[in-house]
């Protein structure tokens, strides 16, 4: 529960420390079709395995995952390095950690010492507008999505009746969907259309989700809706993408660590909101009949998150291709 959050982070920045500018976007969705694969290969093994057994491949599999990162994963920032970097997405033209000795030798503060702080926050969402636009879709996006996880297995059950199988039938159909979208048809739509227009069709695909299922007519409406996740799932990682072009290269963990604490936070508040206003409109005392009114409610805040991605700002980015790695 530590780690969950902080590993998809500190990925993306390795990532985005290692792939140059203009590869990122095609570089994220990759990753994220990885992880997808990843998802309908364990979601399929749990079905095999015992619950005990499931627990202990589990952790053979992140060992292995350790050992492997050890051995061919080479450091992004060399340690000889690291300890000089500025940080000029956080506070431009100041020289925070370098500190001026009596005989005017600057002295590097410990790394450690450098943790960015709320303040430090709040001066980048004021500084970098596309950056902060970026943040408010993230907020708005996460908010709608994680009210979907936490209301719609409770929306099909009490609507259509569904049991676990249909479930994790509904679940291996998005994850392979997924799967194939981000690793192969993403790459080839991001040169020509642009990681901002693929945000903004991912955003306006989840909208459209949302009322599909809120108006579900028939226990095969959710199967047909999940073919739309095959857009649905341009949007997380061409969110990451200009985010990460927000940001210069040493400053990467930064910028997808401040990103990820607010879709965090919008994971937290989802279900406060949305899971008891689908109780109250599956119940008897509902205000009126409308057992999908929650699933409404989640496709207006995606639809929030949809028109904030069209204002997203095309301005220069912080990020310098020539400093990241081509590969």
């Amino acid at each position: 529960m530590v780690c969950q959050g902080s590993i998809n982070c500190l990925a993306l920045a390795y990532l985005a420390d290692n792939i140059s500018y203009r590869q990122r976007a095609s570089a994220f969705g990759i990753l994220a079709g990885v992880t997808s694969a990843a998802y309908v290969c364990g979601t399929l093994a749990a079905r095999f395995l015992s619950t005990g057994l499931a627990f202990q491949v589990a952790t053979f599999v992140s060992l292995f995952a350790v050992v492997y990162m050890r051995i061919f994963l080479e450091e992004s920032i060399p340690a000889d390095q690291g300890e000089g970097i500025t940080q000029p997405i956080l506070k431009e033209g100041e020289e925070d950690n370098i500190i001026q000795n009596d005989d005017n030798a600057p002295t590097k503060v410990p790394p450690f010492k450098k943790i960015p702080s709320l303040g430090d926050v709040i001066y980048l969402m004021k500084n970098s507008p596309s950056f902060a636009q970026a943040a408010i879709v993230a907020f708005f996006n996460n908010l709608g999505e994680g009210g979907m996880e936490s209301s719609s297995m409770y929306y099909l059950k009490a609507r259509f009746h569904f049991n676990k199988d249909q479930f994790a039938d509904l679940m291996l159909i998005g994850g392979i969907v997924a799967t194939i979208s981000q690793l192969f048809i993403m790459p080839l739509l991001v040169s020509p259309i642009g990681d901002g227009r693929l945000l903004s069709i991912g955003l306006f695909a989840s909208c459209v989700y949302a009322i599909l299922y809120s108006i579900a007519w028939s226990a095969w409406v959710p199967y047909a809706a999940a073919a739309v996740s095959t857009v649905m799932v341009f949007a997380p990682p061409s969110l990451r993408s200009i985010a990460s072009k927000q940001a210069g290269p040493r400053e990467q963990g930064k910028a997808q660590g401040c990103i990820s604490g607010i879709i965090s936070l919008a994971n937290i508040m989802a279900p406060l909101i949305f899971s008891p206003l689908t109780s109250l409109f599956l119940s008897e005392g509902a205000p009126f009949h409308f057992p999908g009114f929650s699933i409404i409610c989640i496709a207006i805040t995606l639809m929030i998150a949809f028109i904030q991605s069209l204002m997203i700002g095309r301005a220069p980015s912080t990020s310098n291709a020539e400093n990241s790695t081509e590969v």
